[in-house]
């Protein structure tokens, strides 16, 4: 009789592993992020400036203590519209003020005014967004008819008469820019709210019994991250910017506090004898204003999920 065939069994044979490879877990979303926005050569340039003017202008009582040895509010008559020199490095204003020490504090002024504005704005605009957004009916009706009516206030105008009732100081004065500019954050945080409440994973959510807290705080705001962020950059030079347009008309921060804005309308009326003091509130301006657009532009775009790691 023939033998009787056993069966074959099949083995799996697992390759060696390789010495010094082992598994490693793959990256976060905010690794993901992080490694799309250091490729950004503009961006990350953007970020090292802004950090380095935060930088200076919140080490301003050293720098013009230990440094600069002088006094920002000291006057000195006999010298005033001094040019730049080893002594005063930017030169000295009408009263013989050193220039750089003023433009120095100045940027804490500045500064604050423009991250209290978008804080304002984002406090404001982005619940209300999120809302309207995410409930429609009467309560976007709602609260599209009050961003239509604040709209069609002029904000300028607006602005002037706070300005001129209330002479408040940067931080209130902050304060009203951001409540009066809360409309577009809101606008535009609605209808990407829109967007993203029809989509597949948040009407699952919905399905299985997810509260509307757990939607919006868990599945939509953080898909808001790239257009809130975007939106903070810009709300924050439109504040330095605004701010500067109210001190050229006298009604920004007043004097003897000292702000970018209200130092280069002071300094305007020298401009042909001591061009210097333009020059440096201006500087301060444009590279502040220009870093904070090229960071939040290269935020939106490593922020985006669509883009590839």
């Amino acid at each position: 009789m023939a033998e009787a065939t056993q069966p074959q069994t099949s083995v799996q044979v697992r390759p060696a592993p390789v010495a010094g490879w082992e598994a490693r877990p793959s990256p976060g979303y905010l690794q993901l992020t992080w490694r799309r926005f250091r490729r950004d050569r503009v961006s990350m340039a953007a970020l090292g400036l802004f950090l380095l003017i935060c930088a200076i202008t919140l080490a301003a009582p050293l720098l013009v203590t230990h440094v600069l040895r002088t006094d920002p509010n000291a006057q000195d008559l006999l010298n005033n519209f001094a040019p730049p020199s080893p002594r005063h490095w930017l030169g000295t204003d009408e009263l013989g003020r050193d220039t750089l020490a003023r433009v120095l504090y100045a940027g804490q002024v500045s500064l604050r005014i423009g991250v209290v504005v978008a804080a304002v704005s984002l406090f404001i605009g982005v619940p209300l967004g999120l809302a309207a957004g995410y409930y429609g009916g009467r309560i976007d009706d709602a609260i599209n008819a009050v961003i239509q009516v604040l709209q069609n206030i002029p904000s300028m105008f607006l602005l002037i008469i706070l300005s001129v009732t209330y002479r408040p100081d940067p931080t209130l004065l902050a304060a009203f820019i951001g409540f009066i500019g809360w409309m577009g954050t809101a606008r535009l945080v609605r209808g990407q709210t829109l967007s993203i409440a029809r989509r597949d994973y948040v009407e699952a959510a919905r399905v299985l019994g997810a509260s509307d807290a757990r939607i919006l705080f868990r599945h939509i705001l953080p898909n808001l991250t790239s257009v809130v962020t975007v939106i903070a950059g810009f709300e924050i030079a439109a504040g330095i910017l605004l701010e500067s347009g109210l001190s050229y008309l006298g009604l920004g921060v007043q004097p003897p506090t000292a702000s970018w804005g209200n130092m280069l309308q002071g300094s305007l009326d020298y401009i042909t004898r001591a061009p210097w003091l333009v020059a440096a509130p201006g500087a301060a301006i444009f590279l502040t204003v220009l870093s904070i657009f090229l960071l939040a532009d290269g935020l939106r775009d490593a922020f985006d999920p669509r883009m590839k790691g």
